[in-house]
C-alpha cells in the first residue's frame, strides 16, 4: 500500500509568484474618472434627472462599488433587468466613445511593470469589471492586445465579478501558471479588488493608490501590502521571494 505524501500547510519559500492578476481601470489604466462620466450619461438616458437627489444617490453608489462588475451595479440602482440591461449597454457605449476619443493612458510605469514581470517569467493576466467590449476597446486605445497572456472580464468566469474571486480562480484554472493558489498576486485599486484577491487564497493581495480607494479602505478590504503604484509591485514581488 502507498501513500501520498501530506500537504504542505504553506507554500515553498522558494516557490516563485508566477501567477499576477491586475485590474485594469485605476490599476493600470488610467481614465480619468471616465467611470462617473459614462454613468451621467447611462442615467440620463434612463431619465435620472443630473443634479437631482436620485441622481447624487446612484453616483454614491456608483463611487463605493468600483471594481465591481457593472451590470450588478446597475442591477442594483434600478432593480428590474430590463432596465439594468439598457443602463449597462447605454454605461459601456458612454464609455467606449470616451475611449475611443483618446481619453485613455496607461498608469506611469504600468506597462513596464507588466513587460518586466513577463520577462521574468511570470503569467501576467488583466482583469475588468467592465463588459468584453468594452475591455477590448480599452486594450486596442493602449495597443495592449499582445502585452498579457490572458484577458478576463466577468463573462469569462461565469459571469460573477468582484467582489467574488472567480475571475483570479480563472486565471488560476486557465493558465497553469502556478500549482499554488498562494503563489498569485492579485493587484487592483478598490476594495472590490482586496476581497477578490483575499477569498481567491492570493499570497499577495496589493492595493494600489492610482485609482478609487484610499489607503485605509484597501487595508481594511484585506490588502496584504499598500503600494503608490502598479509600477513598484515588481519590487514588492523581488522582496517577498528573496
Amino acid at each position: 500500500m502507498t501513500h501520498d505524501a501530506p500537504l504542505n500547510d504553506a507554500p515553498s519559500n522558494d516557490a516563485p509568484l508566477n501567477l499576477i492578476v491586475l485590474d485594469m481601470a485605476g490599476t493600470t489604466v488610467a481614465d480619468g474618472g471616465l467611470v462617473e462620466q459614462a454613468f451621467a450619461a447611462a442615467a440620463a438616458r434612463l431619465g435620472v434627472e443630473p443634479g437631482s437627489a436620485d441622481h447624487a444617490e446612484k453616483l454614491a453608489y456608483v463611487r463605493a462599488t468600483m471594481g465591481e462588475s457593472k451590470i450588478t451595479v446597475f442591477r442594483h440602482l434600478f432593480g428590474e433587468e430590463t432596465l439594468a440591461q439598457r443602463a449597462n449597454a447605454a454605461f459601456e457605449e458612454a464609455y467606449g466613445e470616451l475611449v475611443d476619443g483618446g481619453r485613455i493612458a496607461p498608469v506611469p510605469g504600468a506597462r513596464e511593470a507588466i513587460e518586466q514581470l513577463t520577462s521574468e517569467g511570470r503569467t501576467v493576466v488583466l482583469s475588468t469589471g467592465f463588459a468584453r467590449p468594452t475591455q477590448d476597446a480599452i486594450l486596442a486605445a493602449l495597443g495592449w492586445q499582445d502585452l498579457v497572456a490572458l484577458t478576463l472580464c466577468p463573462a469569462d468566469a461565469g459571469g460573477r465579478g468582484r467582489p467574488y474571486p472567480d475571475m483570479v480562480l480563472a486565471a488560476f484554472l486557465r493558465t497553469g501558471a502556478v500549482d499554488d493558489v498562494r503563489r498569485t498576486v492579485v493587484a487592483g485599486d478598490t476594495s472590490y479588488d482586496m476581497l477578490s484577491g483575499v477569498r481567491s487564497g492570493a499570497g499577495i493581495v496589493a492595493g494600489v493608490l492610482t485609482g478609487a480607494h484610499d489607503k485605509d479602505q484597501l487595508t481594511r478590504s484585506g490588502a496584504t501590502h499598500v503600494l503608490g503604484s502598479v509600477a513598484e509591485l515588481p519590487g514588492l514581488i523581488a522582496r517577498a521571494e528573496a
